[in-house]
């Protein structure tokens, strides 16, 4: 685990961008991503599968299950402050009540947004994410440009995602890993204060929750 605060490095060359909403050169796949790719299509040739049940599967998990179970964990410690401390000390033992399916949280780290400090996660190495919490990782996470660009130059790299941060606020960057891994407690919007969970649940995205967004609004 690694954690860095990083300032902008001015007269870097200018790389992809690493948001998969922007024109960028095509992603380089890996070996397991094409066998995956491979198996996806012989299954499909033989009848056993359909590319529509497949989308699905990826749609629940990536869209639906995941954030969502995020989501329900940020609102919890939102209204709760006991629950939003043991959250913070403990985020593994925190949500084990929640009883959420899928791993890759054996070891999770919630690291709070404030208004001086804004964190953002990333995996160096490959693409270690907490699939129980936020489904599984978008493709610029899994992106060489963004993996490596983020720790540099933070925050160029999420200005170029959308999110300009104030000069005054910190941008620490954290470092998942096969041990440990990373999510963001996004700050809630002064104007939700007060509403259920429910309704506090459904302003929160998966991007706010790894850091390259923030929420506005109600």
């Amino acid at each position: 685990m690694t954690e860095s605060t990083s300032a902008d490095s001015p007269g870097k060359q200018h790389h992809p961008q690493p948001d998969e909403k922007h024109a960028h050169s095509h992603p380089r796949h890996t070996a397991q991503e094409l066998r995956a790719e491979a198996v996806e299509a012989l299954l499909i040739e033989k009848g056993l599968i359909t590319a529509d049940a497949v989308d699905a599967v990826l749609a629940q998990h990536n869209e639906r299950v995941g954030p969502l179970n995020g989501a329900r964990v940020v609102a919890r410690a939102w209204s709760d402050p006991g629950f939003k401390a043991a959250l913070l000390d403990d985020g593994t033992a925190a949500i084990e009540g929640f009883g959420f399916e899928g791993g890759q949280v054996e070891k999770l780290v919630v690291v709070e947004n404030t208004d001086d400090i804004h964190n953002v996660v990333v995996c160096t190495l490959c693409s270690c994410y907490p699939w129980a919490v936020l489904g599984l990782p978008p493709r610029w996470y899994k992106d060489p440009a963004y993996r490596s660009r983020i720790v540099r130059e933070p925050r160029q790299v999420l200005d170029e995602m959308g999110l300009a941060l104030p000069q005054r606020v910190a941008i620490r960057v954290w470092d998942s890993s096969a041990e440990v891994r990373y999510m963001v407690l996004p700050q809630m919007p002064v104007a939700a204060a007060g509403k259920p969970e429910n309704d506090l649940a459904q302003l929160v995205t998966r991007d706010s929750m790894i850091g390259v967004e923030v929420i506005h609004g109600t």
